[in-house]
Parts: C-alpha cells; structure tokens; sequence
C-alpha cells in the first residue's frame, strides 16, 4: 500500500511511523474502485423499510419524509436526489454513487456506507450518529452540521469540500483524509484518530477535542495557527 510523508505534530501519540529520511509516514485511505453496472430506472413512488434496491438509478426522485430505514442499496446511483428529512437509519449503501444529493435533516444513524462515493452533496444537519464509513470518497459539495458522534470512519477522503461544524464527539478515525477541504468549527471531543491526514485542510478550525489530535498529521502553518488554542487547552499563559 503506498504511504504520504508529513511533518506530524510531534505528538509522541502519533501513529505514522519514520522513514529513511526522517519525516513520518502515514499511511493513505484506500479509495472505492467503483464500477456501476447498466442502471434500471427506480419506477417506485416510495421507499420500503428494509426495501432490497439492487441495480438501480433514482434521477431527480423526491423522497422527502419517507421512510427507507434497514433498507439496503447495491450497486446503485442516486442523482439529483432530495432527502429532506428521509429515515434510512440503518440502511446499508454498498459499491454506490449518490451524486448531487441534497437535503435537510436527513436520518442515517448507524447506517453502513461501504465503496460509496458522494459527489457535490448539499446536506445539512445529517444524522450518521453511529454510523460506519468504509472506503467512502466524499468530494465536492458542502456539508453543515454533519453528525457523525460515535460514528466509524476507515478509509474515508473529504475532498475539496466545505464541512461546517462537523462533530465527530466519540467517533473512531482511522486512514481519513482531507483534502482541499475546509474544516470550520469541528468538534473531536473524546475522538480517536490513527493516520488522519488533516494537511490539506483550510482552513482547519477545532473547537473542541484538542487534545485528540494524537495520531494526526498537520503542517507546520496549521500548528502555528492552532498554537494559541493548544497553550489554553494547557494551561499555559504567554505574554509579549
């Protein structure tokens, strides 16, 4: 598996070992190989709970209010979607691409996201509490208020996207990258992060959750931008 070198905080909890010319390697998320096969249109007017979608395309569909939860995607395209307010608690979206997603107060707790791949979403105030993320691309598009509390993130790349005060409180980051993306207000508090790759984030903004940035790499701009709020998170006092 190919590895990036970065300079790491210099966190003795950091998770990236040391290569030869002694910067520190962590190692990369693994993106989804997606490869839809020829589509079926979604001649639905509702989603069924614990509904068995394999194969097919929703273009355009409304599913504002309705009702999915348990249900299981597979191999399937959501384009153009509306999800205001949608259930899909516990679904499972495997080898799938929802491009152009949109909505507000769309219900994922502990849904399963596996080989996915969300292109330009318009989400706010998402609910993936509990949920699992496994080689999940995320690129372009804006996310507000995402809740991803006690969630599982592995093999998981915001790219180029704007996240507005995520909370990842409790939630388990392993191989997660950011990339061109802005992190504004995020919450980390009692998180747990291995190999998180957060260099590419601007601007990268936490408010809560400092002392979990064990096991994340940073630039030494960022360090240098978050220097005031980590010498308050220990007690120290700096004067001119």
């Amino acid at each position: 598996m190919a590895t990036r070198r970065a300079v790491g905080t210099g966190s003795t909890g950091s998770t990236g070992s040391t290569g030869t010319d002694g910067t520190t390697a962590v190692r990369g998320a693994r993106r989804p190989d997606l490869r839809l096969p020829p589509l079926t249109p979604w001649a639905d007017a509702e989603l069924e709970r614990d509904g068995d979608y394999d194969g097919l395309e929703f273009q355009e569909a409304d599913l504002s209010g309705q009702h999915g939860g348990g249900a299981r995607f597979m191999d399937c395209a959501l384009t153009g979607c509306v999800l205001d307010d949608t259930g899909l608690g516990r679904a499972r979206v495997l080898d799938s691409v929802l491009d152009g997603v949109r909505g507000v107060g769309t219900q994922l707790a502990e849904a399963t996201f596996r080989d996915v791949e969300f292109r330009s979403p318009r989400l706010g105030g998402a609910q993936l509490h509990g949920a699992v993320l496994e080689r999940v691309v995320v690129r372009g598009g804006k996310l507000d208020f995402l809740n991803l509390r006690q969630a599982r993130l592995k093999d998981v790349v915001f790219e180029s996207c704007v996240l507005v005060e995520p909370d990842f409180g409790g939630a388990r980051l392993e191989r997660v990258e950011f990339v061109d993306c802005a992190l504004k207000a995020a919450d980390l508090s009692r998180a747990t992060l291995k190999d998180v790759d957060l260099r590419g984030a601007a601007p990268l903004e936490i408010t809560r959750g400092l002392d979990r940035l064990s096991g994340a790499l940073i630039d030494t701009g960022q360090l240098l931008d978050l220097a005031p709020l980590l010498a308050a998170e220990l007690g120290i006092r700096v004067r001119g």
